[in-house]
């Protein structure tokens, strides 16, 4: 008797949270960003997203916002990104803040990501790149 609720204990203690998982995409736009790989990000865009980079603002198309994204890092090479902060605590949101260091100056990147039900998965609905006031 005492294996068998051992073995399940075990399972259950090395299956990830939904939270966890959920929580990763975070980490991963941190990887894409260091990389400045505009193209990997995108594939996170909402069909529109609210982008604002540096004094450019509006509403684009995935797209468009991928292309933006795109410019933005051939001026602006990345280095190093790190996380600042994340709020991960909302079942249908995804909220973070990266630092991101550049061969031209260092950002902000703050991201907020919306978790579309019918693909259980969170797209970027709002992307703002600022220069990093520090």
């Amino acid at each position: 008797m005492m294996k068998p609720l051992l073995a399940l204990l075990f399972l259950l203690w090395h299956i990830p949270s939904n939270n966890a998982i959920q929580a990763d995409i975070i980490d991963e736009l941190a990887v894409e960003f260091r990389a400045g790989n505009a193209k990997e990000i995108g594939k996170h865009f909402a069909s529109s997203v609210e982008l604002i980079v540096i004094d450019q603002e509006d509403v684009y198309s995935k797209a468009q916002s991928e292309q933006i994204l795109k410019d933005f890092f051939i001026k602006n090479s990345p280095l190093k990104s790190t996380i600042i902060h994340r709020i991960s605590s909302n079942p249908n949101y995804r909220y973070g803040i990266l630092s991101l260091n550049t061969k031209t100056g260092k950002f902000r990147v703050t991201v907020t990501l919306k978790l579309i039900k019918a693909t259980n998965a969170f797209l970027i609905n709002e992307l703002r790149i600022e220069q990093d006031r520090e």
